[in-house]
């Protein structure tokens, strides 16, 4: 794995993860955001492959439009588990 893909992994993290902290709600950080948006390009690529669907778009758009969904749920997955532990 090259510094490229790496650096393109990160960026597409930040802007899924960031979109989807403003869509939902929460406070991580940049960090966190791209933590968020990474994981959630796993789980919007498994979300989207087992309910056979592609992404609306290409290229970079598409990947971050997936990503952004997942974030999306995992973030709100995060936040049942939260508010389960409060209880």
């Amino acid at each position: 794995m090259t510094l490229e893909t790496i650096l393109i992994w990160a960026v597409i993290g930040l802007i899924a993860g960031w979109l989807a902290s403003a869509v939902v709600g929460g406070g991580y950080g940049v960090l966190g955001d791209i933590v968020i948006g990474i994981v959630g390009a796993f789980i919007g690529g498994f979300l989207f492959r087992e309910l056979g669907v592609g992404a609306p778009f290409g290229g970079l758009a598409g990947t971050i439009f997936v990503a952004f969904i997942g974030a999306i749920v995992l973030l709100l997955l995060l936040r049942l588990v939260h508010r389960a532990q409060r209880t």
